[in-house]
């Protein structure tokens, strides 16, 4: 199936690694003009050369912290005088974080709440007027499977990642009678930056490392970022039109529930 997302425009938090980068790709491949947003400079001018080869749109990179209100009001308003509309949004900041319950602090909580809840929960305020005005409008909500099967030492990215789950449905019920679709991705173990890092904090190669990972994965392998990149495309294309308040798992089989 060939999808076609000419004439729309995307934002894409986290757009600069992993998942984010993926998706930027596909989408401006797919003919949409793409805005990534990520803190570091250096790894989004490296991002736009990367989406800029395959890509059919236009592809901008703006710096900033989605954790804060302030940057996530400048970030929109830069998107927005770049390109003029949002039709899509990939809520997609943020990485996995997790430790005993007795040892996280208030202050991590709250850091964890404002990078995948609350930045969210902005950008989808600042998008949201307009998408109805227009009567057509994505939101994609980047999650994992620990919202909906957290397991012990999860908190606090499985219990903000569950509450993105239910800020899903809510939208998309308010949103179904004007045309904006939400839908969540929640991602079980795919090849991304923050693997790497993690096979290096451990000292092993990364390849010994995923082989590890690989144990617990239906499928035998992780995941490709550009697999997850497909879906995504999908859901915020019209192709995607009845598809809405939907939490859909792209694991390889890893999650215990559906």
């Amino acid at each position: 199936m060939e999808i076609s997302l000419t004439g729309r425009t995307a934002l894409v938090t986290g757009g600069s690694k992993g998942l984010g980068l993926g998706v930027a790709t596909r989408f401006a491949a797919s003919g949409a003009d793409v805005a990534i947003i990520a803190r570091g400079r250096d790894a989004l001018d490296a991002a736009v050369k990367t989406i800029q080869a395959p890509a059919r749109g236009r592809v901008i990179a703006i710096t900033g912290d989605v954790s804060s209100a302030t940057e996530i009001e400048r970030v929109y308003n830069t998107a927005m005088g770049a390109f003029g509309k949002i039709d899509i949004l990939v809520n997609n900041a943020g990485t996995s974080r997790n430790g005993a319950f007795e040892t996280i602090t208030d202050d991590v909580w709250r850091e964890d709440f404002d990078l995948k809840l609350f930045a969210a929960i902005r950008l989808a305020r600042l998008v949201w007027p307009q998408m109805k005005q227009r009567r057509w409008g994505r939101i994609i909500n980047v999650l994992n499977i620990g919202a909906k099967a957290p397991r012990p030492g999860s908190a606090p990215t499985s219990v903000t990642r569950a509450a993105g789950m239910a800020l899903t449905k809510v939208l998309a019920g308010e949103g179904a009678p004007h045309n904006v679709l939400v839908n969540a991705m929640l991602v079980g173990l795919i090849e991304a930056d923050q693997h790497v890092q993690r096979a290096k904090r451990m000292g092993v190669s990364l390849d010994d490392y995923m082989k590890v990972q690989a144990r617990e994965i239906p499928l035998g392998r992780m995941g490709r970022a550009e697999e997850f990149a497909n879906l995504a495309c999908f859901l915020a294309s019209d192709a995607g039109s009845y598809v809405t308040g939907t939490a859909i798992n792209v694991d390889g089989g890893r999650s215990p529930v559906v």
